[in-house]
């Protein structure tokens, strides 16, 4: 009797390819200015820039456009030289802060007069940290966001997304119709062309007057010198408004609140990013009160003690 030969058996296509598939996902990670950026040390393109300059290492070996890392791994980043902590980096849940600025705070995490800044008075956070969207200069006040996000904060800022910002205003001088034209249609800065999006008048006496104005950028002390180029003098600047985020009114100044999930997948959305699925807030609730005379209590103390160690 003739025995049949037998064959090996083979292991399907599909399942080769399938083990393949997935051990390259493990091992690739992500792409190297995604991590960057997540860190808060830059827009996508600006890292890009600095790996194509070759500012940027990993391991110790140069890194190049494509290179993907594992922030779990212990993998060592360097920018200029620096170790770049990856604490910051790993992917966490995005929290954003609306925070109530007063005059007089620096945007600044630590000033080396002892000046106070817009993060002293935040909640502390263990293995992340606020980073803030924008700045306002010292003698301006109101609306300042401050995300866990780095690539949130980077894509916000960044001019290309043309998020709209509102202001009050009071000025000192003679403004006429000619002027709000000018201011409109768009004047010659230092730093190049800027005009306000729109103006509205907002009251005002005499000489002192008040306008809204919205802008689609955020460059250093815009507003006023828009309005100084004019020979117009600003002496009350509040941002009322980052997108259609508004600051809200029942907020005492030096006081924050963190935004429910809502208004920040509207933000995430606004910049092209995917929309976040956790919240340390109670999402049941159809509408959160402000506790705003917690807020103001903690504000107090703040204050109290902030004089004390001034002393």
């Amino acid at each position: 009797m003739k025995m049949q030969k037998k064959m090996p058996k083979r292991t399907p296509k599909v399942m080769r390819t399938s083990s393949r598939s997935s051990m390259t996902n493990t091992v690739e990670g992500e792409k190297l200015q995604k991590v960057l950026a997540r860190a808060g040390k830059g827009s996508r393109r600006e890292i890009e820039a600095m790996i194509e300059k070759g500012l940027v290492s990993v391991d110790g070996k140069m890194a190049k456009l494509g290179d993907r890392v594992d922030v779990h791994s212990g993998v060592k980043i360097r920018i200029n030289g620096e170790v770049v902590n990856l604490t910051h980096a790993q992917k966490e849940m995005c929290r954003v802060l609306m925070y109530y600025k007063p005059e007089g705070e620096l945007c600044t995490r630590v000033d080396p007069q002892g000046r106070a800044t817009v993060f002293d008075r935040l909640p502390r956070l263990t293995g992340s940290r606020w980073i803030a969207v924008g700045r306002l200069d010292i003698n301006t006040s109101g609306l300042l966001l401050f995300t866990t996000d780095g690539e949130l904060a980077n894509r916000l800022m960044h001019p290309s997304h043309e998020v709209e910002r509102e202001y009050a205003v009071r000025v000192f001088g003679q403004v006429d119709d000619a002027m709000i034209g000018r201011l409109r249609r768009g004047v010659q800065l230092e730093d190049g062309m800027a005009n306000f999006t729109s103006i509205k008048a907002a009251g005002g006496q005499g000489m002192n007057q008040w306008f809204n104005v919205t802008l689609m950028e955020g460059r250093n002390r815009e507003v006023r010198r828009l309005w100084e180029s004019q020979d117009i003098q600003v002496s009350r600047l509040i941002r009322v408004r980052y997108g259609n985020i508004e600051l809200m009114k029942s907020l005492p100044r030096g006081g924050w609140e963190e935004m429910p999930l809502k208004q920040v997948n509207y933000l995430r959305e606004l910049v092209g990013l995917p929309p976040e699925t956790q919240s340390k807030l109670d999402q049941t609730q159809t509408k959160r009160r402000v506790k705003t005379g917690r807020i103001r209590k903690a504000v107090k103390r703040y204050g109290e003690r902030n004089k004390q160690n001034n002393k």
